[in-house]
Order: C-alpha cells, then structure tokens, then sequence
C-alpha cells in the first residue's frame, strides 16, 4: 500500500483510528491542509520554503455540540487551521517527526483533545514518490499513568517482591 493511500487522506485510516482512541470518540478533522515553511535536514532545504501537507484528526470522548448546536461546545477547526499556518511560519524544527510531536502536543494541551492524531508530508519530495512523511498518534495521559517507560520500571521495581505471586 502507497503512502498515498496509507495515510492521505487522512480519513482512510479513521476507522482503525477510532478504535483505537476509545469508545464513542468523537473526532474532529482538518484535512489536507497545505502551507510553505522551511524544514529539512539536507542542504539543498536549508533556508528553502517548501509545501508541507497536514492532516489532523482530534477526538473528544463526546461532544456536547452534538446536542448544543454551539460552536463553543466543540473544539473549532477554524483556530487549528489559524495554529497550523502560524506554526508553519515560526516553527524551528528540521524533522517532520519533530513538527508533528508539537502539532499533537499542542492539540492535546491548548484545544483540549484526549486524542490527536497527525500527518506531515512532503508533497513530491521525490520524483518517484507522491509524498514522504510521517504519521503519529497521542492520546492525553491519565492521572495514574506513569510519565515514560522509566518511571514505570522504577515503580514497578519498588514494589518488586511486597506481594506475593499469585501464578506461583
């Protein structure tokens, strides 16, 4: 399967990703948002503004605009659009991994996402390819999860041997 049809547009993987967000997730969607920034890690896109495409898919366990019909019950696609053009403009970062961890770090943090997911290509990168790019998915951590995979070893470490095995 092409990149293409793998991961644009963005709504071919959303039964998959719905499932794996949660039950009765509701998922807000930008697709195929398309602006110039610089980014790259070769010299030939040093300095060089280039298309980057992104797609981005948000979900919330429900929705109250659903019911409400109020744009303020919702998460609004018309402030991701305006995020996404001014990060594309001020953004540091040299990998498309790198852009897309901010995207889905920032949906989770400032638009109240549990879920996000995100796609970055590069349109036509090369001439043999439609696009290259790459596609992740966050989900918010809940209070009793531990931050990364040390502190759960250390954890899990601590309370080694306090009770005793119960397949034993």
């Amino acid at each position: 399967m092409s990149i293409q049809t793998a991961a644009f547009p963005l709504a071919v993987g959303f039964s998959i990703a719905r499932a794996r967000a949660a039950e009765s997730m509701d998922v807000i969607v930008v697709e195929g948002f398309v602006g110039e920034t610089v980014i790259g890690v070769h010299t030939s896109e040093a300095g060089v503004p280039q298309p980057v495409r992104i797609d981005v898919a948000v979900g919330v366990p429900r929705l109250f605009a659903c019911s409400t019909d109020r744009l303020d019950d919702t998460i609004d696609y018309g402030r991701i659009r305006d995020f996404l053009r001014d990060l594309l403009a001020h953004h540091a970062h040299r990998l498309l991994e790198a852009l897309a961890e901010e995207i889905a770090q920032r949906m989770l943090a400032d638009f109240g996402a549990h879920w996000a997911r995100v796609a970055v290509a590069k349109p036509r990168k090369f001439d043999d390819v439609d696009a290259v790019g790459v596609i992740i998915e966050r989900r918010r951590r809940t209070a009793h999860e531990p931050q990364d995979a040390r502190e759960h070893s250390v954890l899990a470490r601590l309370g080694a041997g306090m009770f005793p095995d119960s397949e034993r």
